[in-house]
């Protein structure tokens, strides 16, 4: 190739934003390759598919259900999966229940910040914060559960709200010699967005597979939680792009 044909490629490319400072990007490692294939260094955690946020349940993500399949194919793609759990208490301090003459939806002031309060869900031990029935991950080597602690919400699976207490994951990860996480699951907006945010602030990789999530929507949060990711360099992908 012509240096004049190199760099033009290459700013095409940069364009795109299929060029970093390191040289090309894994999405345009795998558009070379004809497929992302993730390596023994690359996880998938997958988000809270459980009954509670299924259709039918306490808390339903409108079309859950839908990502099953496309998380279990998915998953048979990686050597290395977490999954996750909300699990609370029963009178979690997120539960709209929990605070006289309130909502579920609406929000109140915790002593780490606006809190928006939940229909009673997930609760420990309980059919509803069980995994999705159908959900098909044998080798999947960690479960990792959030939201236990009953004075704090936990959306991320690497830090609670209060945004100080870590749940152990990116050790895990970083023991493990994880680089690059990719996200699936419920809902997009919430955990699935703050477990994407916080492995970019742990220093991961974070790909969030976008027709393997499914999201709330509480006034425009979607959109929000799209824009925010982006800003932190939480790349978007579709499990159509796995080799």
């Amino acid at each position: 190739m012509h240096n004049s044909s190199r760099r033009l490629t290459l700013r095409t490319l940069a364009s795109l934003g299929l060029m970093s400072a390191g040289g090309l990007t894994t999405l345009a490692r795998a558009a070379a390759a004809g497929g992302i294939t993730p390596g023994a260094d690359s996880a998938l955690i997958v988000v809270d598919v459980q009954n509670c946020f299924i259709p039918g349940g306490t808390l339903p993500v409108n079309k859950g259900d839908e990502i099953v399949p496309i998380i279990n194919d998915l998953a048979k793609k990686f050597e290395n999966v977490v999954i996750t759990q909300d699990w609370h208490t029963p009178g979690h301090a997120s539960f709209a229940s929990t605070h006289p003459g309130k909502k579920p939806f609406e929000t109140t002031k915790m002593f780490y910040g606006t809190q928006v309060l939940w229909p009673d869900h997930c609760i420990q031990g309980t059919d509803d914060a069980a995994l999705q029935k159908d959900l098909d991950i044998p080798h999947a080597q960690l479960v990792i559960r959030k939201g236990y602690h009953r004075a704090v919400d936990s959306y991320s699976a690497f830090k609670e709200a209060d945004r100080k207490t870590d749940t152990g994951l990116a050790g895990y990860l970083k023991a493990r010699r994880i680089k690059t996480v990719y996200v699936a699951g419920l809902a997009t907006d919430f955990c699935v967005a703050w477990t994407a945010l916080d492995a970019r602030a742990a220093g991961f990789n974070a790909f969030v597979i976008e027709d393997a999530c499914r999201g709330i929507d509480l006034n425009g949060s979607v959109a929000a939680a799209w824009k925010s990711m982006r800003a932190k360099g939480v790349k978007r992908v579709q499990s159509t792009e796995f080799a």
